[in-house]
């Protein structure tokens, strides 16, 4: 074996521009496939990371019914020591507590109706990263009695630092919850419709202004990794209780789900045009390298050579060349897949707007999981390899005679 790899080697460098060709055909096809796939994993990271890491969370616990009316009298009671408990999940990295209401939010004759929530500031920010959001004032703190506004909702109004809004709508068992509460921050976020219709209060004041103490409409779980998220939801289930329902963001988020897959399904189809191109790319290359050669074997086989050694040297030549080649094409793609990762490509124009219309960023993001290496490598080598029988079937085939006269 050592020697037909020494032979295939040399064979290989005796043209060298006939070796570039065959590798640089298949550093290109892994370049194309990594990219393409990188921006599909990309994006769909991008919308769960969106959905999750912005505000749901991977895991969310509830009253039982309140994902689907919404209403504070489906908000469970939560204590300290509860929290304590979720905190100790060892793949749980964050619990936040939320109060969550839609109520008027008016100032002089401007009037709308807004989401309000009620955070612990801390835990809120170490989540979502809210206080980066702030553009004017202050973040609040856990006894804080002001607001932080969306901009868009701001504008709205026309309040700025120092104002005063009057909040007004239902609490819990359909007490009134009514108040004047002082603008402390304005925020601004990516997505229009966080901008023009969400405002934050510190939870103990939220509880105090919608008459529900101790209570909170939902507690959101950032895991670790998403590999994880079931079985936290299943631990979580056991410890939250009866009167409890344990959701994940799947369950929360169907319609996203649903996205995705559709979507997959379009670039599967997409990605086995492209590797239909890159094979015959690839059989290209293959093909011009074994019929420049024929003299080369016939001579070889005249001469006495086994036509089976003669196809073991061509083949490990195949397997040394799509090799070199995959190789080179991780070695130029990871560079421009990491500054594209770090970099995202921002959108302009319709799709832009489309996708603020979905609540994301207008962006093209990338993703350099290392699955997306190594399967693209894998597949563009299985298909030099399969392009490898055609020198196989030439040589079993070829007539010396004929061959050195071609």
């Amino acid at each position: 074996m050592k020697l037909f790899l020494q032979l295939a080697w040399r064979n290989l460098w005796r043209n060298r521009r006939r070796t570039l060709i065959s590798t640089s055909s298949v550093l290109f096809a892994v370049v194309l496939a990594l990219s393409m796939r990188s921006m599909e994993y990309g994006s769909y990271d991008y919308m769960i990371q969106s959905a999750v890491g912005l505000y749901l969370g991977y895991i969310q616990v509830h009253g039982e019914g309140y994902w689907e009316k919404r209403s504070l009298d489906e908000s469970i009671e939560v204590s300290d020591s509860t929290l304590a408990k979720f905190d100790s999940v060892p793949q749980v990295t964050s619990v936040v507590p939320r109060l969550e209401a839609f109520s008027l939010v008016s100032k002089d004759s401007a009037t709308k109706v807004a989401q309000v929530i009620g955070i612990d500031p801390a835990r809120e920010d170490k989540m979502t990263g809210l206080a980066k959001r702030v553009i004017l004032g202050q973040y609040l703190n856990e006894d804080s009695k002001g607001v932080m506004l969306g901009e868009g909702l701001a504008k709205f109004l026309n309040a700025g630092i120092g104002d005063s809004i009057v909040i007004y709508g239902q609490g819990y068992h359909g007490v009134t919850a009514a108040a004047r509460v002082p603008v402390r921050g304005i925020l601004k976020f990516p997505i229009p419709d966080l901008n023009n219709s969400t405002s934050y209060l510190s939870l103990k004041y939220a509880q105090w202004l919608y008459s529900a103490p101790s209570r909170v409409t939902a507690i959101a779980f950032m895991v670790g990794s998403p590999s994880e998220m079931v079985h936290v939801q299943s631990e979580l289930e056991t410890m939250a209780g009866p009167g409890k329902e344990v959701m994940t963001w799947e369950q929360m988020m169907p319609e996203l789900v649903q996205a995705i897959q559709a979507d997959s399904a379009g670039g599967i189809i997409m990605l086995f045009i492209l590797y239909v191109v890159i094979g015959f790319g690839i059989f290209g290359t293959i093909m011009m390298m074994t019929t420049e050669r024929t003299r080369e074997f016939a001579v070889l086989i005249s001469v006495g050579m086994k036509r089976w050694k003669l196809i073991m040297v061509t083949t490990l030549e195949t397997i040394i060349i799509s090799m070199i080649g995959a190789l080179a094409g991780v070695v130029v793609g990871l560079p421009i897949l990491w500054y594209l990762y770090l970099h995202p490509i921002p959108l302009t124009g319709e799709y832009a707007a489309a996708m603020l219309a979905y609540g994301l960023e207008p962006i093209l993001p990338f993703s350099i999981a290392p699955g997306i290496f190594l399967a693209q490598t894998a597949v563009v080598l299985g298909l030099a390899v399969v392009c490898a029988v055609y020198p196989v079937l030439v040589i079993r085939k070829l007539n010396p005679v004929a061959g050195m006269h071609s």
